[in-house]
């Protein structure tokens, strides 16, 4: 338990984090703005469910050598029985970020890849088959259907 505690901790010493200009172009690239103190993406009158966006995972995801970020917001008045947004960034050669995806649901970095070494991202949300995109070049496409590294057939 205390070597699990301990190997816990030293992952997140590690773990990149973004200057605080990094994080703001980070969030305008994703379509936030600052609001009251907060990012905000979404249109939330205050429900109980709303959690400010804050940004979940800073990775360099196609081993580019920079940082890619993964920005989530809570809200099941904007994001429905899921509740959760998300939105993917990263940062590009002249130093500005670009949005590469989003939508609603909870994303999990998956070990298969597409084009440019880009990670295929699996699109988590109520049920059991979640859609898994891959990077084609341009954008993030629907690629397949899984669950728990299975292929599955969404039920219509």
């Amino acid at each position: 338990m205390i070597a699990a505690l301990l190997a816990m901790a030293a992952a997140s010493a590690t773990m990149p984090t973004l200057s605080p200009q990094d994080s703001a172009a980070a969030f305008r690239a994703a379509g936030f703005a600052r609001k009251g103190g907060v990012w905000k993406l979404c249109d939330d009158p205050g429900t109980p469910s709303y959690s400010p966006g804050e940004i979940e995972t800073v990775r360099d995801l196609n081993g580019d050598g920079r940082p890619e970020a993964i920005i989530v917001e809570g809200s099941s008045f904007c994001h429905g029985n899921t509740g959760m947004g998300y939105v993917l960034v990263s940062k590009q050669p002249d130093g500005t970020w670009r949005k590469l995806t989003g939508g609603t649901g909870m994303v999990e970095v998956l070990k298969t890849r597409g084009l440019g070494n880009w990670p295929d991202l699996s699109i988590g949300g109520p049920g059991f088959c979640f859609p898994v995109v891959r990077w084609n070049g341009k954008g993030y496409a629907s690629h397949r259907f899984e669950y728990e590294g299975k292929p599955c057939k969404l039920r219509r």
